[in-house]
């Protein structure tokens, strides 16, 4: 057996041993009926067959809302899309495919499914817009199984600031309303993880000076490697780090490799504006994206996929045309903040079907090559185990212990 053949064979052991988790998984509950759902082979970047054929063995599935407005009709619309998310993820697990996925509240549930040769299906909130003014849906979402949520998406929300202030420096809060600061006491209280992912700078510091538990960002790399402000900077990680946290590191190409991703999406832009003349859908660049209402988003979320695709089909085509962000520029942001902040304070995450992927793990079915990656630049077993699952769980149980210690 060749070097490289070794090599390929270990990462295969160590995969198949390891429990990988993905803290980010959005979903369409299009996606969760009897006629449409994940135990069929979907052009989603996450389905059942997909999980199993990649060796992806927990998925976070997302109760995201967009942000909207601030008023009585604004919470109650969120509240019943959050409403339609929670349903859809207990209809996967309890009607759909109770065979193939279950449900996991804690890390004990995570590796007694595991055990069984189950996937694993967890649940996090992408924005705490559809609490509204209620302190009360914190428990009512942590009952339901919501065991992260963030404060905010792109947008300021009633709780926090969003990162998204950082575009024109207009805030709302500077950091979190008096709302937002019930709801993390009520997080720690419930025990649920506070994600930073989203919110700002300011925020994020404000939510750990509050926090009695770790916190963590669910979706998110290293600022110092791409300058997007929806990466957490060095003195962010420090913050971090000293709260006991983890960033998981997020597959998105334009949070990993600014100038890699530019110059491609500029040589696809070229192929991709053609394709959609030719398809006749309509194209929306990322500020028309998030005004759009949440179906048409969708709708354009599947159609921008086949766009995506037949344009990378026809680029591999063009000799020296500019290279996909992919794996080696993933686990380059591992690197930095193994390096940085430690290993017990990074995890992974994909944000598939939300805008994730990248060259190498485009989707669900191609998780061996993280692990792959991390093989071939040396971490061992144990780090590889604390990577994909390890510290995160590790919070989610000292979560849960603060919880404890509170309610008693």
């Amino acid at each position: 057996m060749s070097k490289e053949d070794q090599l390929i064979a270990d990462a295969k052991a160590i995969h198949k041993r390891v429990i990988t988790l993905d803290t980010h998984c959005d979903i369409n509950v299009k996606n969760f009926t009897d006629s449409i759902n994940y135990t069929q082979n979907l052009d989603t970047q996450i389905t059942l067959p997909k999980m199993k054929k990649g060796g992806l063995d927990v998925a976070w599935f997302i109760v995201y809302t967009g942000q909207d407005s601030l008023n009585e009709a604004g919470y109650a619309k969120a509240y019943d899309n959050a409403m339609s998310k929670f349903n859809a993820i207990h209809k996967l697990v309890n009607d759909i495919a109770p065979n193939d996925i279950e449900l996991a509240l804690t890390s004990e549930d995570v590796r007694r499914i595991d055990a069984k040769g189950k996937k694993v299906a967890m649940i996090g909130i992408e924005n705490g817009y559809p609490i509204g003014l209620d302190i009360k849906n914190v428990e009512k979402f942590y009952n339901l199984g919501a065991r992260y949520m963030s404060l905010s998406h792109n947008g300021h929300s009633q709780l926090c600031d969003s990162n998204t202030g950082e575009r024109d420096s207009i805030w709302m809060h500077n950091g979190l309303s008096d709302l937002g600061k019930q709801v993390v006491a009520e997080m720690n209280r419930v025990g649920m993880m506070i994600d930073v992912s989203h919110p700002s700078k300011e925020s994020m510091r404000q939510m750990i000076a509050l926090s009695k538990a770790p916190i963590i960002a669910s979706h998110s790399s290293a600022r110092t490697l791409c300058d997007h402000s929806r990466n957490l900077d060095d003195e962010q990680l420090q913050w971090l780090k000293e709260n006991g946290g983890v960033i998981q590191t997020v597959a998105f190409t334009s949070y990993l490799n600014t100038e890699k991703h530019e110059a491609r999406n500029k040589a696809m832009g070229a192929i991709r504006d053609k394709i959609v003349d030719s398809l006749d859908i309509k194209w929306y660049n990322r500020n028309e994206f998030r005004a759009l209402d949440e179906d048409t988003q969708l709708k354009f979320i599947a159609n921008r996929k086949k766009v995506l695709d037949i344009a990378a089909e026809q680029a591999s085509q063009i000799k020296n045309f500019p290279e996909a962000v992919n794996v080696k520029d993933f686990v380059n942001h591992i690197d930095y903040l193994v390096e940085k902040i430690g290993i017990d304070h990074v995890g992974i995450s994909s944000d598939f079907d939300g805008g994730g992927g990248i060259d190498g793990w485009s989707d669900a079915s191609e998780t061996f090559n993280v692990t792959l990656e991390l093989v071939k630049r040396g971490y061992t077993e144990a780090q590889i185990e604390q990577l994909w699952s390890g510290n995160l769980l590790r919070i989610l149980d000292e979560v849960e212990k603060v919880a404890e210690e509170m309610q008693s």
